[in-house]
């Protein structure tokens, strides 16, 4: 470069080259963006300036079982930072509690798992907070973002009771909670536009606000989607099988996704066809009638057959229901009297079923409003990219059964297994860091993973063969019948030839008299699993939240308890010890 033309240019070779890296892979809308923000900056005469030494004025926490509430306190973390408010954003697992004492502005987003439960790596922010030992935050200024699912009856629990205890503790509630349903994004941007205007005026004239010439209101990043063909959909339980479950291979080539084992792939999924038919035909509405909602106009019959849930119950559906045909029953279920019948409606009832009981006064506009959108579906990925190239694998049980005198499905599962080999579906990649091997590969892994939670433990041992994994792999299984249900069992039998899989315990439920599960094998071989773990064995569950993960874990804390000496209390100590250390990890769903 000439003396010249250096002298000319306002900023350095090496700034420039920062500049490269910044805007790399930015598209058209992006860099409009940025040359506003820059222009903005410009205007003000300075740039805000982090220093590491700054202490944060805002700190957001999240806790998160599938990783939305993480991309929600980016976002707000990202609008702090743009205003010049210093801010971090920190996972509730890796939160240090003893600073709750010292925090002036918190802001909490988190969801809620299953039936009220926080999320595996909120339990000890969560625990500490409703414990005796939290401080008193009479300094604390906060908001809660609480996300759930209304076709659970304890919807967003986590967050309220956060809520509720923040105020206890004498903290002063700078903005009220707000609640978001699986269709997270209006409700969420609101809050957070509202979170970030409440730290503005806290914060008062230290902020500096940058408006860029060309505002965007971008949604809340989601993960790029890919139309995936289908190479192999395979039913993997064998005749006479209670389950149908399917092994599907699609294929990811060109589309630059990556994944690592652990994550999910989630799925664009329609619903069944005859399940449209069944609706359509109980409410005596015309599938051609033109509907509008949130500013798009479709026919009826397409609204509910790509665009609004029908196989999951939620709560507003069960009050529309009763608003429009004053049925006293249903609205005894919505006070808080009623929590158990209403749990137990929602977790029986599909939404047809509530229409063929209730078909009053519903027109179709009542029903495109009322029913939520219909959500990508998530699967633990059952491969390592390691092991199979541009690939993604996965186990499915497909939902169908009968109920209340109709057939029952459902949609993602179902509409996965119908769909033929060379046929497109529509996935994206949801990381999961949660979810992780060991760095140090010769550190021994305990898998426990009944069912489809076997899924991605397959890819676990793909990747271990893969690396060469020095550590040892011990594989607890469980499924009804050894003879039809044995998933991958030809796998698991040459991973033992080659070694690469150490031990596999098996329990199939109903090959004898008495029930055998996979929390009895782990009892019955206590001994040799509590050895592992005090030798620095990683711990893995997967599989259903409602009933499994829970009697493992309590079968966990009597092996702790009986082989390590332990009292009940210091088993529970003793998984959380574990927890913290990121060796017992849980996908539960």
């Amino acid at each position: 470069m000439s003396t010249q033309t250096a002298e000319a240019m306002p900023v350095s070779a090496e700034r420039l080259a920062q500049l490269d890296v910044l805007t790399q892979g930015l598209d058209a809308r992006g860099l409009t963006w940025l040359s506003g923000y820059l222009a903005g900056l410009a205007a003000r005469g300075a740039a805000p300036v982090a220093r590491a030494a700054d202490v944060p004025q805002a700190t957001i926490v999240f806790g998160t079982q599938t990783g939305t509430s993480k991309l929600i306190a980016e976002r707000l973390h990202r609008q702090l930072s743009l205003a010049g408010v210093a801010a971090r954003v920190v996972s509730a697992g890796k939160y240090p509690v003893r600073e709750l004492a010292k925090e002036s502005l918190l802001y909490v987003v988190i969801s809620t798992q299953g039936e009220g439960d926080p999320p595996d790596e909120a339990r000890g922010f969560y625990e500490h907070l409703l414990s005796k030992r939290a401080p008193k935050l009479s300094g604390l200024r906060f908001s809660v973002l609480a996300l759930g699912d209304t076709s659970y009856a304890k919807y967003c629990e986590t967050g309220r009771v956060l809520d509720r205890r923040l105020e206890e503790l004498g903290a002063t509630r700078l903005l009220d909670r707000a609640e978001c349903d699986v269709d997270f994004e209006p409700i969420a941007l609101g809050w957070v536009d509202g979170a970030f205007q409440r730290a503005k005026d806290a914060l008062g004239s230290g902020v500096k606000v940058v408006t860029p010439l060309h505002p965007v209101q971008a949604p809340v990043a989601r993960a790029e989607s890919h139309p995936a063909e289908i190479l192999v959909n395979q039913r993997i339980t064998g005749r006479g099988a209670l389950k149908d479950v399917r092994h599907l291979e699609l294929s990811l080539e060109g589309s630059g996704l990556s994944y690592q084992p652990g994550d999910s792939l989630s799925v664009r999924a329609f619903n069944p066809p005859e399940l449209v038919e069944t609706v359509l035909r109980t409410l005596k509405l015309d599938p051609g009638q033109t509907v509008e909602r949130e500013g798009r106009s479709l026919p009826l019959g397409t609204w509910l057959r790509e665009e609004l849930e029908l196989t999951r119950l939620s709560r507003p559906v069960v009050a529309r229901a009763a608003e429009l045909g004053g049925k006293e029953e249903l609205s005894r279920l919505l006070t808080p009297e009623g929590g158990e019948g209403l749990r137990a409606l929602l977790a029986s009832h599909q939404v047809v079923d509530l229409l063929q009981a209730h078909p009053q006064g519903w027109t179709a506009e009542d029903l495109v409003r009322g029913l939520r959108r219909l959500t990508r579906r998530q699967y633990s990925l059952a491969s390592s990219q390691r092991r199979v190239g541009e690939e993604a694998h996965l186990t499915v049980a497909v939902v169908e059964y009968q109920a209340f005198g109709s057939p029952h499905y459902g949609a993602a599962s179902r509409f996965l297994a119908t769909r033929a080999v060379g046929e497109k579906v529509t996935v994206s990649v949801d990381t999961n860091e949660r979810f992780r091997l060991p760095e140090d590969a010769s550190r021994d892994v305990i898998l426990i993973g009944p069912g489809t939670g076997v899924a991605p433990f397959r890819g676990f041992l793909q990747e271990r063969a893969e690396l060469g994994a020095q550590g040892r792999s011990w594989l607890f299984f469980g499924e009804q019948h050894f003879r039809t249900q044995f998933l991958y069992q030809t796998e698991w039998q040459e991973a033992l030839r080659d070694r690469s899989l150490s031990r596999l315990s098996l329990a199939f439920s109903r090959d004898q008299e008495a029930k055998v599960y996979v929390q009895h094998r782990l009892r019955e071989e206590g001994r040799d699993l509590f050895h592992w773990l005090e030798a620095g064995a990683h711990l893995y569950v997967c599989g259903d939240a409602k009933r499994m993960a829970a009697d493992v874990h309590a079968a966990l804390v009597d092996v702790i308890s009986i082989h390590g000496g332990r009292s009940t209390e210091d088993a529970e100590a003793y998984l959380s010890t574990l927890r913290e250390q990121q060796r017992y990890q849980r996908d539960i769903y």
